[in-house]
């Protein structure tokens, strides 16, 4: 099995699924702003080239041939706290910046005036060619955007902003998706997302692809893969929903739903634990390709649930899990 991935709960506040997007750049002369906040994992071309030059799957400006440096401002769909930033400079070798930086203010207009205060949550810092640039970001306010230094030019593939959203949504007594992550869920922890993100299996609407889901690798033997998911609020659970949409060849032969209510904090670790002992919502039944499967909860559909564990057997893909219930 491999190791654990823990999630802690962080989302990618940048993802354009939110409602993030960019909304200044100074340049994109080589390649548009808007790629950098792409789902998918930059890829190279060989040999392909636009009207301006090489083609790369990123946010590239020209070579600045004056005074002062480049930047984007990209506006949060969902307001929240930075913890993690991944600047990822993948695939761009001698046309990485020389320094990046980090800038990041709360504002309520698309695009932040000259009165907005503008707080440094990432000093100015040296970036290598084709490299992963992690950092953990001290600062816990509330932010609605974030400004990308980049110095004094060039590319960077991709920007994760990983974080926290400040949900202000009042449910009242209604039904809703207690796993969607525009509703406040987050994932935990999962054994592994070779794949497809574990992430994607939260996101609204129907899968755009293969690509669009949470994909272990394939196990070869025995093996129950797993995604530990803490729900948007506890709530009464009546209704799973198992969406295997675009998985066809690679869906899970069989799954499990878990479930539990935590009233403190806890570490990771000890969720882990825990679960093993959680009881079933769901007992392992049988699924189909590329379809969506719709279960009752009928073993604890009046218990108060906020942590849900879904179990596949034994391994492979699926595009979404859907848990409807009313707050508690």
């Amino acid at each position: 099995m491999n190791k654990n991935i823990f999630l802690n709960g962080l989302i990618d506040l940048a993802q354009s699924r939110l409602g993030s997007k960019i909304v200044y750049k100074t340049d994109e002369f080589f390649a548009p702003a808007k790629r950098i906040i792409s789902p998918w994992p930059p890829v190279f071309k060989e040999g392909v080239f636009d009207k301006n030059g090489k083609w790369m799957d990123g946010w590239e400006t020209r070579r600045k041939r004056n005074k002062g440096n480049d930047y984007l401002i990209l506006k949060l769909g969902k307001t929240g706290r930075i913890y993690k930033v991944d600047i990822d400079t993948s695939y761009f070798s001698g046309n990485h910046p020389s320094k990046v930086s980090l800038e990041a203010c709360y504002s309520k207009k698309e695009l932040p005036d000259k009165n907005s205060k503008w707080i440094t949550i990432l000093k100015k810092t040296p970036t290598k060619a084709n490299s992963h640039h992690f950092f953990k970001i001290k600062n816990k306010s509330i932010f609605s955007h974030v400004r990308l230094n980049i110095f004094p030019d060039g590319g960077v593939a991709r920007l994760r902003i990983y974080g926290s959203m400040d949900i202000k949504k009042k449910f009242g007594k209604k039904t809703f998706n207690l796993t969607s992550v525009l509703n406040g869920a987050t994932p935990i922890v999962c054994n592994n997302e070779h794949f497809g993100r574990a992430e994607n299996i939260l996101a609204p609407g129907i899968g755009k692809n293969m690509g669009d889901g949470w994909e272990t690798r394939r196990s070869r033997g025995k093996n129950v893969d797993w995604l530990i998911i803490k729900c948007a609020a506890p709530g009464k659970i009546k209704n799973i929903q198992i969406d295997t949409h675009h998985f066809k060849g690679n869906y899970p032969d069989r799954c499990s739903v878990q479930g539990a209510y935590i009233d403190r904090k806890i570490s990771s670790k000890s969720i882990i634990n825990n679960s093993k002992k959680w009881k079933f919502l769901l007992n392992k039944v049988k699924l189909f390709a590329n379809k969506k499967h719709n279960f009752k909860n009928k073993s604890m559909k009046n218990k108060k649930i906020n942590y849900i564990k879904i179990n596949i057997f034994p391994d492979g893909g699926i595009s979404r899990i859907r848990a409807f219930g009313k707050i508690i």
